[in-house]
């Protein structure tokens, strides 16, 4: 077998042109995008991108950053100079991470953190989850004080768990009293349908948050490539853009957001059809018998440990089937018998089980 980092440093990666992933038509598990598709609210404007092609984008993207406003009103007011937009959140991770030198995080997490910290030359310190897979708020508040940031997810990647914000509040105030920031990547945040989990509203008491939200995740646009940050630390914020390169957001990114973000029926069809996919999800896949653990999520995504079947072999074995399943093998804290699911439609999700349950009963043979 080949060895499978090519295609699990990140989902969704089934481009390879050799290997396992060749002539296969796959079922991406590995990728958490929403199923239900790309809005029609950005298809049906799409011409409107097709004809800004021939000009720049507005190098201050205000329409873009009106609909951000818009699609927060409900939780905090915010300026122009309030929010940075990106080529995805990985462009704002890259930026704002860019900024300190000592850097506290939280692990496992998306892997993206400790690579792009690595990269600028960070001094980088790491607090580990518990066994449950929740945040030690006393290790993280220990260990803030040798660090410039601390980054976490909220939900995290790849476990799906909520920061819990009354334990979290002392560490919030801890880094605004002592000048330290705290990025939340909340990319995953709007599939828990409930904006009081997300720390958008603690954003008037808090110079401290940086808040990271994506376009690629709930509304199914990762080739759109648009992300952006948002803040009450305007200095972070001026920081940010000042190393930035210019026209970073392309048109039909642009467009995207200018339209999907005031688009309430597809985010309500979302939220109903998540609430109900994710419990009969999680509760199938607790009756695979190789599957030791099924970790609680918010999200969109299910982290599972295993038993008796390492999880590179698992990958092999749904690739038989050309299924594609996320192993967690490169995530800090995590071993050999981690892998994440991603939540699908409901056809794409009785697939995925019916190719476990086979596995299980050839293992019990």
């Amino acid at each position: 077998m080949k060895d499978i980092k090519t295609y699990t440093e990140h989902g969704g990666n089934v481009y390879s042109d050799e290997g396992l992933l060749k002539g296969k038509n796959i079922i991406d598990f590995s990728s958490n995008i929403n199923p239900l598709g790309v809005p029609k609210s950005f298809l049906n404007n799409i011409d409107e991108a097709l004809e800004s092609v021939i000009r720049y984008p507005d190098i201050e993207y205000k329409r873009l950053k009106k609909a951000i406003i818009e699609y927060h009103a409900s939780e905090t007011k915010l300026e122009e100079d309030n929010i940075v937009v990106g080529n995805g959140a990985a462009e704002i991770i890259d930026l704002s991470l860019s900024l300190f030198k000592n850097i506290l995080i939280s692990v496992p997490a998306f892997v993206e953190y400790e690579k792009t910290a690595r990269k600028w030359g960070k001094n980088i310190e790491f607090s580990y989850l518990k066994e449950d897979m929740h945040y030690d708020y006393e290790d993280i508040i220990k260990k803030i004080d040798g660090a410039d940031a601390v980054i976490l997810g909220n939900p995290n990647n790849p476990n799906g768990n909520l920061i819990h914000k009354e334990k979290f509040y002392k560490i919030l105030d801890k880094c605004e009293r002592e000048n330290k920031i705290v990025i939340i990547d909340e990319a995953f945040i709007e599939f828990t349908g409930n904006k009081s989990l997300s720390f958008v509203e603690d954003l008037k008491s808090y110079k401290s948050i940086f808040i990271i939200r994506a376009l690629t995740k709930f509304f199914a646009l990762p080739g759109i490539r648009l992300g952006y940050g948002i803040s009450s630390n305007k200095e972070m914020i001026k920081n940010i853009k000042s190393i930035q390169n210019p026209w970073n957001v392309n048109c039909f990114a642009e467009t995207a957001g200018v339209y999907v973000l005031k688009d309430k029926a597809y985010i309500e069809d979302t939220l109903k059809f998540m609430n109900s996919e994710r419990k009969f999800f999680v509760e199938s896949l607790k009756h695979i018998d190789f599957i030791k653990r099924v970790y609680n999520t918010e999200a969109n995504y299910v982290l599972c440990s295993l038993s008796k079947i390492e999880a590179s072999k698992l990958y092999k074995l749904c690739l038989d089937h050309s299924v594609a399943i996320r192993v967690c093998h490169n995530y800090r804290g995590l071993k050999g018998e981690f892998v994440r699911f991603a939540i699908k439609s409901r056809k794409d999700n009785l697939r995925l089980l019916e190719v476990l349950n086979i596995i299980s009963e050839n293992l019990r043979c």
